[in-house]
């Protein structure tokens, strides 16, 4: 009797341990197939959309005086609506932990792109990147000037310029 019931014990448990395994393999299956849902974030992406909004309207825009970007918007990605603040210092974007940017992308290199200003004018590079850089869909062959609102894509990451 005592055998007969830790055997059915032994048998639901072993069921229970194979149900979670499968489960389990579910799961990750469908982070997989699905990817990692990214929601935007910060106060960055409302301010930016509402300012690409106008601009597109021909509303003057409230900061006509001071034309030069402050900040990196990633628009595009998984890291949509951060915002980098821009300084005096080169920007270089990658998978390279020692990045500004870090970008965890398979189709970013270590070193893959460098932002830097010029008399309050801001420039992109590419750093010899193996997939290359794009700015508004169109292969970084050399330094370029960016304005604010100009689409550049890393790999699977879009980002622009924005005051």
């Amino acid at each position: 009797m005592t055998s007969d019931l830790a055997f059915t014990v032994f048998r639901i448990g072993y069921l229970v341990v194979l149900w979670l395994m499968v489960l389990g393999a579910v799961g990750t299956l469908r982070r997989d197939i699905f990817g990692t849902v990214v929601t935007p974030r910060g106060r960055g992406r409302r301010n930016a959309d509402r300012a690409r909004r106008r601009s597109r309207r021909g509303h003057p825009d409230t900061d006509a005086v001071d034309a030069s970007p402050h900040n990196v918007l990633i628009t595009g990605g998984p890291l949509v609506g951060t915002m980098l603040p821009l300084g005096n210092f080169p920007i270089t974007i990658g998978r390279s932990p020692s990045s500004t940017l870090v970008l965890e992308d398979e189709y970013v290199s270590g070193r893959h792109a460098r932002l830097t200003a010029s008399d309050g004018h801001w420039w992109i590079e590419d750093l010899g990147s193996r997939n290359g850089t794009f700015v508004d869909d169109e292969r970084l062959l050399e330094p370029r000037e960016l304005l604010p609102g100009t689409t550049v894509r890393i790999g699977q990451t879009t980002l622009e310029l924005v005051r």
